[in-house]
């Protein structure tokens, strides 16, 4: 099973890659990633970010963190919006990759996340963030932009890319200065 396979997949689930190469969340090669399970992934991806932002706008220990969080929720809401838009034209119904557990695993995310408090929330929310967006462009690159058969689909994962490098790039500053601290 290649790498660039193994890291779509621990994105689809919302699992570091460790998890997903060694453990029973493995899948089989020939389970190959369609249109409509790509819409899901993506979906579930902005879901997942909005419900993280919105935490950390509500939780967040610096005001830096508040703003990115809420900054996040909003960036993640209308990329999903668009997703969907875009999956309601083009007759897609969105199909998570069997065995998808990335509703519970976004939900311990956020148990564990909500156990914690000031300058521990601001770093645990921030390498999350980092990590997340991370594994999405990697997925996005080296796997979910090769597998989508439909052009428009294509054409706004490409277009929403960038913003995904943004995220990255912010979190990991905010992080090296919350680190500091």
């Amino acid at each position: 099973m290649s790498k660039s396979y193994l890291t779509a997949v621990a994105f689809a689930f919302m699992l570091p890659l460790s998890a997903v190469a060694g453990g029973s969340h493995a899948l089989a090669a020939q389970d190959a990633l369609d249109d409509p399970t790509i819409v899901a992934i993506f979906d579930n991806a902005n879901t997942a970010d909005i419900e993280t932002g919105k935490l950390a706008a509500q939780r967040g220990h610096s005001e830096e963190v508040r703003q990115f969080g809420a900054m996040l929720a909003r960036d993640h809401e209308m990329v999903r919006q668009q997703g969907r838009d875009l999956a309601k034209k083009l007759g897609v119904t969105p199909t998570p990759p069997k065995g998808d557990r990335s509703a519970q695993d976004q939900a311990a995310l956020i148990r564990r996340l909500k156990a914690l408090e000031g300058a521990e929330f601001d770093r645990a929310f921030l390498q999350y963030e980092a990590k997340f967006h991370q594994d999405v462009i990697t997925a996005i690159k080296s796997t979910l932009l090769p597998a989508i058969k439909n052009a428009e689909l294509k054409a706004l994962v490409v277009k929403v890319a960038p913003a995904f490098q943004a995220h990255l790039d912010m979190a990991k500053n905010l992080g090296s200065r919350v680190a500091a601290k």
